[in-house]
């Protein structure tokens, strides 16, 4: 068997594109700054106010937002795929998105049925955060009681396909009774934003973010026996339905955080994965998932270069450049037809 000293190498090339994405990332912006300054930026020896005050408060929160929801979402999706056996499985399968996305919607779209003032509060940085929050809660407290209850691990990938149809339904009745401005608002959020963070919102957001990394670091050893098939993991003392919690907690962790503080970013959970394994030739989740954890990273920080729209005062929106990058991937897997390392 392969060990992570065969892919020492990989590691440490990952680890320096790593880097220089991380200084190029900051480097591109509206304002030009040269190279050296961004460096005595980094060092807190910057010769330019104004330079420093552009670095310190919005390029590098935005940088290390693009690594966090790069590397989340691309580990999300990791657990997904291995969870349900699934090559298209991504980590919004079980509708934690949909139920962030109606969270903001009842926010955005139904805060005017409270009138004026109430509205004003309602719809606020923090209150559009805490309704994605409580959207996605609401939807993983109903997915971990019907895992709790059925055995069969497609079932719940089923009923999280259904749930995100219920809530897309009613965000749809919502969208119908909604003026122009407020459904604009609600079109804005779904474009996904990785420069809205501030350093405390960014600190809040790390500290979730760990909780999902922990517990998928922790799900390692069941992620490895469950790629045998549930009966052989069962037979080898796997706990399937502890294994299964801890994982769907971990997916919804980072997903819905990411989804709350960044808004529904498409495709790097579903293609990340599958874009590690052309490299790291493996099936072990020792290895994957700090490749991929680099490797979304990575793809997450080249998007937000690319949106940037170098030399121009235009930003895009960060979900069109993840979707231009991750479904020509997806259609690359289905015409290959296959069989994804399960």
């Amino acid at each position: 068997m392969q060990t992570s000293k065969t892919y020492k190498i990989p590691f440490l090339v990952l680890a320096l594109i790593l880097i220089i994405c991380f200084i190029i990332n900051i480097s591109l912006g509206s304002v030009s700054i040269p190279l050296k300054s961004i460096f005595n930026s980094l060092l807190g020896t910057a010769d330019n106010e104004s330079w420093q005050y552009i670095i310190q408060n919005y390029r590098l929160p935005k940088a290390f937002t693009a690594i966090l929801v790069g590397s989340g979402l691309g580990i999300s999706g990791l657990l997904m795929q291995t969870l349900f056996r699934n090559p298209l499985a991504g980590p919004f399968v079980l509708g934690i998105t949909s139920g962030a996305s109606l969270g903001v919607a009842l926010i955005i779209m139904g805060a005017s049925i409270f009138g004026g003032f109430f509205a004003t509060i309602l719809i606020s940085k923090w209150s559009i955060v805490i309704a994605a929050s409580l959207g996605s809660f609401l939807v993983l407290l109903t997915v971990l009681i019907v895992s709790a209850k059925v055995r069969d691990t497609m079932a719940i990938l089923i009923i999280g396909l259904m749930f995100g149809s219920i809530t897309a339904a009613i965000v749809s009745v919502l969208s119908y009774f909604s003026s122009a401005e407020q459904l604009q608002q609600y079109i804005f959020w779904g474009f996904g934003s990785l420069g809205n963070l501030s350093w405390y919102e960014l600190f809040i957001f790390f500290l979730i973010y760990c909780i999902g990394i922990i517990l998928s670091i922790v799900s390692i050893k069941g992620l490895n026996t469950l790629l045998l098939g549930e009966n052989y993991a069962k037979s080898l003392g796997l706990n399937i339905k502890q294994s299964r919690l801890i994982i769907i907690i971990a997916t919804s962790l980072l997903a819905g955080t990411i989804t709350a503080f960044a808004g529904p970013i498409a495709f790097i959970g579903l293609a990340i994965p599958h874009m590690t394994r052309q490299i790291f030739n493996t099936s072990n989740h020792k290895i994957l998932l700090p490749a991929v954890f680099l490797f979304g990273a990575i793809v997450m920080l080249i998007c937000d270069s690319i949106a940037q729209v170098p030399t121009s005062d235009y930003t895009l929106p960060i979900n069109a450049i993840t979707s231009l990058i991750g479904a020509p991937v997806v259609i690359w897997l289905l015409v290959r037809k296959r069989k994804m390392m399960f």
